[in-house]
């Protein structure tokens, strides 16, 4: 008969057996993982740190990313689109709490490809947004090369940063060629973006809807400045803080525009303090409910209250053809204080806001 010990070892030595046969990825639930293509890229969830590996993703495909909570993204090499017929997003990315390193690497869009100078409006099918975020994190240090039209859109947020990142769409200004390339669209609250480069032929940052968003030390050329809006019926912007930011050689500075057949729709609690703009070839401040006008007939369906220039100084220098201050309001209201304002150059715009009291500043 055999003894204790020996079937003790025949019994270790078959569990032993048995968790050598796993899967490493089931031992460790998959603590790493690569993304070098598309069909890579479906199999992260359970990955505590994904590296993306350069690669292209073809025509036709577009590339999701839904990491574990809590995971670190690292960018080893640049993602290239190829031209598609997809509609876009061509990259989207829903995670909580993901840290996103971009390392320097590009997300490139091919745009030179679909440019013609009408950007969404006609001629070639151009895919947008480019890129979508989702979720919450912090995510940095990559570049938005040359997207087909909008670059980046945020969505859906529980606490989203964004630090550092460059949207270089300069390329498109060839022939005019590039057209609503929007830097950043927001639609979500809680947002930050800081310390960004964004060189493009439409809005640098386009805040559509949300709440407690920050835009600051970031840096918007060729474009058309910094907007709230267009607000469109049933969409609300209440608290956002645009400082430290530099504008220059832009269509405007500093827009807020309300859709004017907009209805159910509100802007408040609008902060602006410490940019620097110049170079401006249309309005240096423009608050306008008559979008698509500049000013027109403003409607009343989106009211806008609490707007101020407080803290640190706020400069705007505007070319000779281009109004200083315009404000177009049909439904505003509240005391806007305008005491850390100073618009030069141009000529002066007309300034209608309604029952809002309009005070200091220098336009």
């Amino acid at each position: 008969m055999f003894g204790h010990a020996f079937y003790q070892f025949i019994f270790t030595a078959t569990v032993l057996a048995l968790v050598s046969a796993l899967p490493a990825e089931d031992l460790e639930a998959r603590a790493s993982c690569v993304v070098d293509s598309v069909s890579a890229a479906s199999s992260i969830s359970s990955c505590s740190a994904v590296t993306i590996n350069a690669f292209t993703v073809p025509s036709g495909s577009t590339l999701t990313l839904s990491p574990k909570s809590g995971a670190t993204v690292t960018m080893a090499g640049d993602i290239t689109f190829a031209k598609t017929s997809s509609s876009g997003p061509l990259f989207t990315i829903d995670g909580d709490s993901i840290t996103f390193k971009g390392a320097g690497h590009k997300f490139n869009g091919n745009g030179a490809s679909y440019w013609d100078g009408e950007g969404t409006n006609g001629g070639v099918t151009k895919p947008h947004p480019f890129l979508k975020f989702k979720g919450s994190g912090t995510y940095s240090s990559f570049t938005v090369l040359n997207s087909p039209a909008q670059a980046v859109s945020i969505g859906n947020s529980d606490g989203l940063t964004f630090d550092s990142i460059t949207v270089d769409n300069s390329a498109g200004d060839t022939d005019s060629l590039g057209h609503n390339t929007d830097g950043f669209d927001v639609s979500a609250d809680d947002v930050t973006i800081q310390n960004s480069i964004v060189k493009n032929q439409d809005d640098c940052i386009a805040i559509n809807s949300g709440s407690n968003i920050v835009f600051k030390n970031n840096q918007c050329s060729g474009g058309h400045g910094i907007s709230v809006g267009s607000i469109d019926t049933g969409k609300t912007v209440t608290g956002v803080t645009v400082s430290g930011n530099t504008v220059t050689n832009s269509m405007y500075g500093l827009r807020i525009k309300v859709k004017a057949a907009a209805t159910s729709a509100k802007v408040s609690d609008i902060t602006y303090s410490g940019n620097t703009i110049s170079g401006i070839t249309k309005y240096g401040v423009l608050i306008s409910q008559s979008y698509p006008d500049d000013a027109g007939t403003p409607g009343t369906g989106g009211p806008i209250s609490g707007v101020s220039f407080t803290g640190s100084a706020t400069t705007v220098k505007v070319g000779d053809k281009a109004k200083r201050l315009t404000i177009d309001c049909g439904n505003c209201s509240g005391t806007w204080d305008f005491s850390k304002l100073t618009v030069t150059g141009g000529s002066a715009g007309t300034v209608d806001s309604d029952d809002a009291k309009v005070s200091g500043g220098s336009y």
